[in-house]
């Protein structure tokens, strides 16, 4: 690779539905309070699918909103971080993701990685680890000394893989009760999960068994047509966050005064200019991980960071049946 061109990888109207290529560009130069980085590792989520579906806010559309690498310059205002650091970050919807070689991204949205796993491992943790945190800490409100059950939907995808861990770490006096198929079962107990439950089957039924009286909370990655479910398993005045978008009609929760809300991380990034409340939270997770208390959640990694394996790595997700994280990791030239 020329070291005065950085390769990015996007899509444009002018391509085949699904289709990636790569390109060739200056390497940016931060602004006051941004970092550019070398990017060695990012993962690949939902939220890529979903606006890869959508035409690109300009000529050639870049995703990617998580990432681990280098840092190669450092812009004005910036504290905390110097060139060589090693960082990752899920980054915000505003900015350019990081599917390319070299990224801008705010300092305040940036973590030091975790000393102790790979670039790939660490690529996969960011936008997942936070939303995770947001929804237990910062919407359930959940304490080291809270007590009660927590029912995960989706508990063997990225978020909740995590969301598992960080409460039975975090929160130890919460049951997690996690749904998971039976061929995922296993995974979803390995995170942590003290009861899985198997969501092909009747999944009220299956957690009124363990929690009669309802569970405190749920976190829920797929609450489409789910509501009137919801509404029988979670106790009254009890909470749900879901992550998932869409309409829905929440009017069944209502006789049980049940509060509905939603998690997107990049709320943070897009209407809190001068929040580090991510950064802080990614340290944390640093710090977690590297302590042997939480583990990176990548199960599966496509090779280097191409076109090729964007799209392949697209094509996986979109069938939403994925355990844990997908990584891309280095390049091929």
């Amino acid at each position: 690779m020329n070291a005065e061109t950085n390769t990015m990888i996007g899509f444009s109207e002018s391509l085949a539905p699904g289709a990636f290529e790569a390109r060739q560009g200056a390497i940016p130069v931060p602004e006051s309070g941004e970092l550019v980085v070398r990017v060695e590792a990012v993962s690949v989520n939902p939220v890529d699918v979903m606006r890869r579906s959508q035409p690109p806010a300009g000529d050639f559309g870049i995703l990617g909103y998580d990432a681990a690498g280098v840092v190669t310059a450092v812009g004005a205002g910036v504290d905390g971080f110097s060139v060589g650091d090693e960082v990752f970050y899920a980054g915000s919807l505003a900015m350019a993701g990081s599917n390319q070689r070299f990224q801008r991204v705010a300092s305040r949205l940036v973590g030091h990685k975790p000393r102790s796993v790979t670039f790939g491992e660490a690529a996969s943790l960011p936008l997942t680890a936070l939303t995770a945190w947001e929804t237990a800490f910062d919407r359930f409100g959940l304490k080291r000394e809270s007590a009660g059950d927590l029912l995960v939907v989706g508990a063997t995808g990225g978020v909740g893989s995590i969301l598992t861990q960080l409460v039975r770490t975090l929160a130890p006096e919460v049951r997690v009760i996690a749904t998971a198929s039976a061929a995922n079962a296993d995974w979803a107990r390995t995170m942590g999960a003290h009861e899985v439950v198997d969501h092909h089957g009747d999944l009220a039924s299956q957690v009124q068994a363990l929690a009669p009286r309802g569970v405190s909370w749920l976190f829920t990655a797929h609450s489409s047509g789910q509501v009137e479910t919801y509404a029988r398993v979670v106790a009254p005045f009890g909470t749900i966050v879901a992550i998932d978008n869409g309409p829905r009609d929440v009017s069944p929760l209502m006789q049980k005064s049940i509060a509905w809300l939603w998690e997107l991380m990049f709320t943070d990034p897009l209407f809190l200019p001068d929040s580090r409340h991510q950064q802080w939270i990614l340290d944390q997770v640093a710090g977690l991980v590297d302590s042997g208390v939480v583990r990176a959640t990548s199960t599966t990694n496509l090779g280097t960071i191409s076109a090729d394996s964007l799209e392949r790595a697209h094509a996986a997700i979109a069938t939403g049946r994925t355990v844990g994280k997908i990584v891309l990791e280095g390049w091929a030239d």
